[in-house]
């Protein structure tokens, strides 16, 4: 009688969940597939509460809040097993997520993309999004995030960050904005804002957005320290344009700068629909070099426009083409 030879089991999967902001309602149906599909859900235990409808029967492995590690490497453990592992991440997986550290230490192990193990990102509306559907419309000009948990990143790394956004004026959407133990962080932010923006900027403290205890202050820059701030919330700052009007928090585009918004939206003196400004980067070589050659030093143009010398001195060295044709139909206006 001959022996069977028992086959190896066949390499299994990880799925890199977003599940969004916590309300099924708002989790992709990829997202809800993929958590059908699994054998095995790996999260953070208040991650796991929010998706407690969708996992029964399922394997279950609960992680707290700073074992980030030991979820990638029990996700690889399983499917290395031939298990499908659906490792979920709140909001978007690779936005403050399980999508880097899984990455760490898939590398670590030696894994490459031609790998029998297969990864999946399905990616989910992360608390940028999820918050500022709720407050308004906020981020509709350039934005950026930043995390104050210093848990894993330097604070002096963190602040110079904060005034190079402010300085440069994003909104800011704050991540991981105050805990139990980290309470000074969001103080020290607040002091970056105020050396560059109106203390008077508009500030959306959101907690817990599209969950059970959703919670949404309106409030200042100067003001924001008296407001209840933790790690379930996210805090959206402002730029030097956004208002606040009938509760709703609202950053212009920008078509103001060209378009006269009272008469119409007709186009401004001097300015041409489907073209750049007459203050963007042609317009303002052309104002750059009539100021230099009128005698302004480059030290005193880096400091009219806030630049740096060596920049404005490499772009007024390097040759450069009038403006032709009109701009690709897209986002531009």
């Amino acid at each position: 009688m001959n022996a069977q030879l028992e086959q190896p089991a066949a390499a299994g999967k990880i799925m890199l969940v977003g599940i969004g902001p916590g309300s099924v309602d708002h989790m992709t149906q990829r997202a809800r597939d993929a958590i059908a599909e699994a054998d095995v859900v790996i999260g953070y235990v208040t991650y796991i509460k929010l998706v407690a409808d969708l996992i029964e029967g399922k394997e279950i492995i609960r992680k707290s809040m700073t074992e980030e590690l030991d979820r990638a490497v029990s996700a690889l453990e399983a499917a290395r097993a031939g298990k499908k592992v659906a490792l979920i991440s709140s909001g978007d997986a690779g936005v403050y997520g399980m999508a880097g550290p899984t990455y760490e230490v898939l590398f670590q192990s030696g894994w490459t993309p031609e790998d029998p193990v297969q990864v999946e990102i399905i990616p989910g509306a992360s608390a940028l999004n999820s918050c500022a559907a709720l407050v308004g419309a906020p981020l509709t000009h350039d934005f950026c995030a930043i995390s104050l948990s210093d848990l894993l990143t330097p604070w002096p790394t963190i602040a110079r960050r904060l005034d190079a956004v402010a300085m440069a004026d994003f909104v800011v959407a704050l991540y991981n904005p105050k805990s139990g133990r980290r309470t000074r962080q969001i103080v020290e932010a607040q002091r970056l804002f105020l050396r560059h923006r109106r203390p008077d900027t508009p500030v959306a403290i959101v907690k817990s957005a599209y969950r059970r205890r959703e919670n949404i202050v309106f409030t200042t820059l100067d003001s924001m320290g008296d407001a209840d701030i933790g790690m379930l919330s996210t805090v959206l700052i402002g730029n030097s344009n956004t208002f606040v009007r009938d509760g709703l928090m609202v950053t212009p585009r920008g078509y103001a700068n060209k378009y006269d918004m009272q008469e119409g939206g007709a186009t401004r003196e001097g300015e041409r629909a489907g073209r750049s400004l007459s203050t963007g980067l042609l317009g303002w070589l052309d104002t750059l070099r009539a100021e230099y050659q009128a005698g302004a030093s480059i030290d005193a143009l880096a400091m009219q426009y806030h630049l740096p010398s060596d920049y404005i001195q490499a772009t007024l060295d390097e040759p450069w083409e009038a403006e032709t044709g009109s701009e690709a139909e897209g986002s531009e206006a």
